[in-house]
């Protein structure tokens, strides 16, 4: 081994454990923001499925029509919603669906320097009324 050589296992071994740290805080913050995906699109799923109780009765009692009531639906996304810290992004109504999108933010696990300490997830889903088949 000559004195050109001395060293360099150290500087090896250092970068490889500073990737090797990266790796590890971002497999960590991803599986973090998955699993708070997963919550938040359960409750957007629910919000919607609260929101197709939004149903115009008046207009399907007295001719029989599926309608979405706009403002009723958007009352219902966010009584749903009201006890998480999901904030309600749109609530999309058309004639006889409604489309929910909410949003949170997330505080990653392991902040590496450089990096930002949050994120924010965010999650669709949407519900159709339709009359059953007699």
């Amino acid at each position: 081994m000559t004195s050109r050589e001395r060293g360099t296992i150290t500087v090896m071994t250092i970068g490889f454990f500073a990737v090797l740290g990266l790796l590890v805080a971002v497999v960590i913050n991803a599986s973090g923001a998955f699993l708070e995906r997963r919550e938040l699109d359960n409750l957007a799923d629910g919000a919607a499925l609260a929101a197709a109780d939004g149903l115009d009765t008046e207009a399907f009692y007295t001719g029989g029509e599926v309608t979405v009531d706009p403002a009723r639906a958007r009352r219902l996304v966010a009584d749903y919603v009201a006890g998480s810290d999901a904030r309600i992004v749109s609530v999309t109504t058309t004639q006889d669906s409604i489309v929910v999108r909410l949003e949170r933010s997330v505080r990653l696990a392991l902040r590496p320097p450089g990096l930002p300490s949050s994120t924010t997830v965010v999650a669709e889903a949407s519900g159709s009324l339709r009359v059953a088949d007699p």
